[in-house]
């Protein structure tokens, strides 16, 4: 990583913030040992692009403002303000912590350093009462830039920026290194809020901030995996998730010859037998597979052969293996890229090919139904609208495009796509009114895009860069909270945003690592998540060896209620809205509603309020200096607190001894 230093001649202060980092340290220098000290360690929501250091003149020095750093990220610029604690903070001017700074009137021109000037800049005085007249006035102090001195342990914890774990001391203290003109020791570090407005609101000028933006992601307990995976196919074309799963069942694709596909039971969690499995055998290669949605036994195939095999899992999964499908589909020319089902009619699936064309299958009646034409080079993802009724498709011919295929089998719209041509997804996101895709610029750097669903002619109204990495994002998109979650096979990270129908439409939240790199991520409904412990989604990870569930949480305080601006109705995906036919027809459907919540929880919306408990002191608790003889009587006061009064007799006084005359 990039080390980005800034260094403040007047007070010493070197500031330091990593390239992608989220901290933010403040060292003192001094001239005797130690010549480092560190004063302040400051945690940020959002990682760093870039830093730099506000001029001396614009600092608050009412308020003991020593240095303001100003930290770039990928959405907005957050100012960082160093101050140093004073009780008389904003009635005067510390000459102590200001010594004469570099003025902004040059010395001298290029031409008189040419001819060998060596004039210096004039110090000016950063106290308000001395300043130049032409200079423009300090910012007027206001009680909010107060609250962040005398209340930032307070602010700081709310923030996320912390203090430096290290004894802090005031300016005056002797245990201070000792550096002239003023040492800053007794440093505190906050963000720095607007005149105007509170320290809170003033983080909202920086951007909208997400509710999942401290999302975790937390592989579950080792009881719930699945280990001993053996002879995994790492081989799965570009288009293929490479994993597959339903609230049951998992489909893997095996190495083995044959095109085979093992299939293993979620309620059998553990290490798998040494011997050979009973698998599904295609008989060719294996290029993608899903579950049907509304049958948890019914697994489709797409084979390097053009055709299309539909398998039926006996009830308490395979004790054989399958050789025989239940169904074969035939009528492309060519190698078939992807399949999809429909998510809300019962035996309908749609499948692309290297025929550039588009096909969708009556799976009750076995016969292909539709096809659709327009794409000129490989189909790189598909996927339905919410309500079923229009298909997109994104093309390496960076074109995207939206049919309705009972209308027409040509596209309805059409608009520019990612400009790379190396993979793409395409997902429907808000309710259907924008496509989000997930692909490569022309520099071969994944980014994601959206698109209005109205307009594909006008391009990406948003766009958000990633990293640089060969594989395609897959992306994940839950309805409910219209949280997006992206990985490619073979990363160890996993990203996630929050998509919004305003501007910047995508907001950051943090993002998940796997110990290692992960070769597919697919998640199941939302009935499997733990609401209780304020899961969002639940994911399988596929390893190398093993399959790991994976949940998505956002912390809450009151867990003990139900969550219920996390949880709107979630749709009950797992029943069909009408059949095959009737969608052909023309009749559209729509999913029914359920709520997610147990029993007897409370939805938070209505719990009972609560008076506001302080939880922080004010950091003129922490900072105010005790000399050795308070300290000493703190501690002996805790201590009698805990043990009793010394002045207090023993219980054993009181006790009546024996008469003299009764001892021998």
């Amino acid at each position: 990583r990039i080390l980005m230093p800034l260094f403040d001649q007047d007070s010493g202060l070197l500031v330091v913030a990593g390239m992608g980092d989220t901290v933010v340290d403040c060292f003192e220098v001094s001239s005797t040992q130690p010549f480092l000290s560190q004063v302040s360690h400051c945690l940020t929501d959002f990682s760093t692009r870039g830093v730099s250091m506000v001029p001396k003149m614009s600092l608050d020095v009412m308020a003991c403002e020593v240095i303001r750093v100003l930290q770039l990220t990928d959405s907005c610029i957050v100012p960082i303000s160093y101050q140093v604690p004073r009780k008389n903070s904003g009635q005067e001017f510390h000459e102590d912590l200001y010594p004469d700074t570099t003025g902004t009137t040059p010395a001298m021109s290029a031409e008189e350093w040419w001819q060998g000037g060596d004039k210096q800049v004039e110090k000016v005085s950063l106290n308000p009462d001395k300043r130049p007249k032409t200079k423009t006035p300090p910012a007027k102090e206001t009680p909010a830039k107060k609250e962040l001195t005398t209340a930032g342990s307070k602010e700081d914890a709310a923030r996320g920026c912390s203090i430096s774990s290290s004894p802090l001391s005031t300016p005056s203290s002797s245990a201070a290194p000792s550096r002239s003109p003023s040492s800053t020791s007794g440093l505190s570090s906050g963000f720095l809020p607007s005149p105007s407005q509170s320290t809170k609101a003033v983080h909202s000028l920086s951007g909208p901030t997400s509710k999942f933006r401290h999302i975790q992601g937390a592989v579950m307990h080792r009881d719930t995996h699945i280990t001993n995976v053996r002879n995994l196919n790492l081989t799965t074309p570009g288009e293929c998730d490479g994993f597959s799963v339903n609230c049951q069942r998992m489909a893997v694709p095996l190495s083995i010859s044959g095109g085979q596909i093992a299939i293993f039971e979620r309620s059998q969690p553990g290490r798998l037998p040494d011997g050979a499995l009973p698998t599904i055998q295609n008989a060719v290669n294996v290029v993608d597979f899903c579950w049907d949605p509304f049958d948890t036994h019914r697994l489709a195939v797409a084979g390097d052969d053009a055709k299309i095999r539909v398998w039926r899992v006996p009830e308490g999964g395979l004790k054989e293996t399958l050789t025989e499908p239940e169904l074969i589909l035939q009528g492309h020319t060519e190698k078939i890229y992807s399949i999809r089902f429909h998510p809300l009619a019962s035996g309908l699936l749609v499948s692309s090919s290297y025929d550039f064309t588009v096909r969708l299958w009556n799976l009750d009646s076995g016969d292909e139904v539709k096809v659709l034409t327009g794409h000129h080079e490989q189909i790189f993802g598909m996927a339905w609208s919410p309500d079923g009724r229009l298909l997109a498709t994104v093309c390496k011919d960076g074109k995207v495009r939206i049919y309705d295929p009972r209308k027409s089998p040509a596209p309805l719209q059409e608009g520019p796509g990612p400009e790379g041509h190396r993979g793409a997804r395409v997902v429907w996101a808000c309710e259907g009114k924008y496509l989000l895709v997930s692909g490569f610029d022309s520099r071969s750097e994944r980014g994601v895009y959206l698109y209005p669903a109205d307009s594909l002619a006008s391009g990406a109204i948003a766009s958000t860069h990633v990293d640089v990495s060969p594989s395609t994002l897959i992306p994940y998109y839950d309805p409910d909270t219209s949280v997006v979650i992206l990985t490619g096979k073979g990363d160890t990270r996993v990203l996630i945003y929050e998509v919004v129908t305003e501007e910047p439409y995508f907001l950051d939240c943090s993002s998940f690592s796997s110990p290692e790199p992960h070769k597919g991520l697919a998640f199941l409904p939302k009935t499997q998540c733990n609401v209780q412990d304020v899961e969002i989604a639940v994911a399988l990870m596929l390893t190398k060896s093993t399959i790991e569930p994976v949940a998505f949480k956002v912390p809450r305080v009151k867990k003990e209620f139900f969550q219920d601006d996390l949880y709107p109705d979630t749709d009950i995906c797992w029943e069909p809205a009408l059949t095959a036919s009737a969608w052909l027809s023309g009749s559209n459907g729509q999913h029914k509603k359920m709520s997610v919540k147990p029993k007897g929880m409370t939805p938070v919306s209505e719990a009972p309020k609560e008076a506001p408990v302080r939880k922080y002191l004010p950091s003129s608790v922490y900072l105010e200096e005790k000399t050795d003889e308070q300290k000493k009587e703190e501690l002996l006061s805790a201590m009698v607190a805990k043990l009793g009064n010394m002045d207090d007799p023993l219980p054993q006084e009181s006790f009546e001894g024996v008469d003299e005359e009764e001892w021998d």
